[in-house]
């Protein structure tokens, strides 16, 4: 009885394969597949720019290696990420979120996206979550008070 309880659960938790091809595409028109390019391309240059001492050719070289295992990490992702989306929501909702994901609208906001999140960063400037909790907890409280340098 208890095999039979744990193979129903096992087969609930499994989604069908259209529910991975649709959390895949949901996935794949999501704000990480947004966002990730954007930080493996920074993260790409930054490494380039490190490597001071390697040639033109070479820094190239470096730049394709990381391209390539960035794209593959990025898949990765998005392929867990699809198949989050598979086993949390129902064929339906994955359907009405596919379609509301391709829309024209959506392809535009998506386009947006990189240039957003930039001018949000630009306009916030720094930000000290913890920096500002510690002070204001402090305050509050009188402990956990940052030590001055």
């Amino acid at each position: 009885m208890t095999a039979i309880i744990a193979a129903l659960l096992l087969q609930a938790a499994t989604p069908s394969p259209e529910a991975e091809a649709l959390g895949r595409r949901l996935a794949e028109n999501g704000a990480l597949a947004a966002m990730l390019p954007l930080v493996s391309a920074r993260e790409t240059e930054e490494l380039v720019t490190a490597q001071a001492g390697l040639s033109a050719a070479e820094k190239d070289d470096l730049r394709a290696t990381a391209i390539a295992i960035a794209a593959k990490g990025i898949d990765t992702l998005l392929a867990a990420e699809g198949h989050a989306f598979a086993a949390a929501l129902s064929l339906d909702d994955l359907r009405q979120l596919v379609a509301a994901a391709q829309s024209e609208a959506a392809k535009r906001q998506r386009a947006a996206m990189p240039r957003v999140i930039a001018s949000t960063m630009q306009a916030a400037g720094s930000v000290d979550f913890k920096g500002e909790t510690l002070a204001a907890f402090c305050a509050k409280t009188g402990k956990a008070c940052p030590t001055k340098k």
